[in-house]
């Protein structure tokens, strides 16, 4: 097959199906359009697919084939962002607005999906298609990676498609990889703090719980420091902080809520271990009840060194002048994590920002946008990667 000829027949609906679902976005587990959408399509491919998971859609390409499998997943969800990019097929829907390129991620897949179903005589083995909601709630791969049909994949991809901040160093159409530590968990934290109010006039009275809490924000960002190598990515923010109803009252409590980011399973556990120590030691000495509440979501997305290295191999057939490795990992999630718990794979990325009012903008703002031109890169890997795996003529 020539991977590149046939992705190319399909770019013009991959570009349609990408606006239709730009257009009509939902969110979370909720994606009752969208999955009937993909079901629909997949249908039309003459691919076998059903909804036995909560915002999901699951697909096979030869489901009676006793060979290797490989699963190919896009993310479906959307984010609730008011958008304000100016586009003609900006959403529809007031308050909601694929902000994060799950929209092309689909349309993507479903891409994938058509090239490799046209050609499945031509494949020795079965590919599991992945649809998944939730992603940005961290928790829509879950039930499907302990599912088993999951047990039985071999090798797990994914892609994700436009502007991450540590990108800028990159050129447009770039794809990127890596063969380790990739992404950072997404842990969330909250911490309750219960003083004693007063007025503000009499700071004696109380114990107050915006000093305390000023406390834990300024020792937590100074000793973790102290605990852990600099050489190892860390990082701890607190998002919210909430106290009080009067300027001339000390209010009884406060609330702070953060999120953390490490790589390793190692590194992990100590902050758990040295927030709890540092939070706990404050709360003793200034007399306050504090619970502290550590949630931990996905893992950090570590990609199998082999699967990668394979991977860049296909993408280099049909795009040589564009692989790049990834120069360090980035701190944000993926709960594609999730899947590389239980199978080797890789999560690779395209660098594809529009510019809207002249700028480039972050992931889930109102005026986060793509250039089209370079989608149908994602699916030309993809298919090029399972005809090097499976394909008869590798045989």
């Amino acid at each position: 097959m020539d991977v590149l000829s046939e992705i190319k027949k399909v770019n013009d609906d991959l570009i349609k199906w990408r606006r239709h679902l730009h257009e009509n976005p939902e969110l979370g587990f909720d994606l009752e359009n969208t999955c009937k959408f993909v079901s629909e399509k997949l249908d039309e491919f003459g691919i076998e697919n059903h909804r036995n998971f909560k915002g999901a859609v699951i697909g096979y390409i030869n489901p009676e084939s006793t060979g290797k499998v490989i699963a190919l997943r896009g993310d479906m969800d959307a984010l609730p962002v008011n958008e304000e990019t100016g586009l003609e097929f900006a959403s529809k829907v007031e308050g909601r607005m694929h902000a994060c390129g799950h929209d092309a991620h689909t349309a993507q897949l479903l891409a994938a999906a058509k090239v490799l179903a046209e050609h499945k005589d031509e494949i020795d083995g079965k590919i599991m298609l992945i649809f998944q909601g939730a992603e940005e709630l961290g928790t829509g791969s879950i039930e499907i990676a302990d599912s088993e049909e999951f047990s039985k994949v071999d090798e797990v991809l994914g892609c994700h498609d436009g502007n991450l901040a540590e990108f800028s160093s990159y050129p447009q159409g770039a794809l990127i990889f890596s063969g380790g530590p990739t992404m950072a968990t997404m842990d969330k934290f909250t911490i309750d703090i219960e003083g004693r109010g007063a007025h503000g006039s009499q700071p004696e009275n109380s114990i107050d719980p915006i000093v305390i809490a000023s406390y834990i924000v300024t020792n937590v960002q100074e000793k973790v420091a102290r605990e852990i190598s600099p050489l190892e990515p860390v990082v701890i923010s607190f998002g919210l902080i909430n106290s009080g109803k009067a300027f001339n009252i000390i209010p009884e409590t406060a609330q702070l809520e953060g999120t953390t980011r490490t790589l390793r399973p190692e590194t992990r556990d100590i902050v758990e271990k040295s927030l709890r120590k540092i939070i706990g030691g404050i709360g003793q000495t200034l007399r306050a009840r504090i619970e502290f509440n550590y949630i931990r979501k996905h893992p950090s997305v570590i990609n199998n060194p082999k699967v990668t290295e394979k991977l860049m191999a296909s993408a280099k057939k049909l795009f040589p002048e564009k692989v790049y490795e990834l120069k360090k990992p980035l701190m944000s999630g993926e709960d594609f994590s999730v899947y590389l718990e239980k199978k080797p794979g890789s999560f690779f990325f395209l660098m594809n920002p529009k510019k809207i009012d002249g700028k480039i903008f972050a992931h889930h703002s109102p005026k986060f946008a793509m250039d089209e031109e370079y989608f149908y890169q994602v699916p030309a890997v993809m298919v090029q990667y399972v005809m090097d795996e499976i394909g008869k003529n590798q045989k």
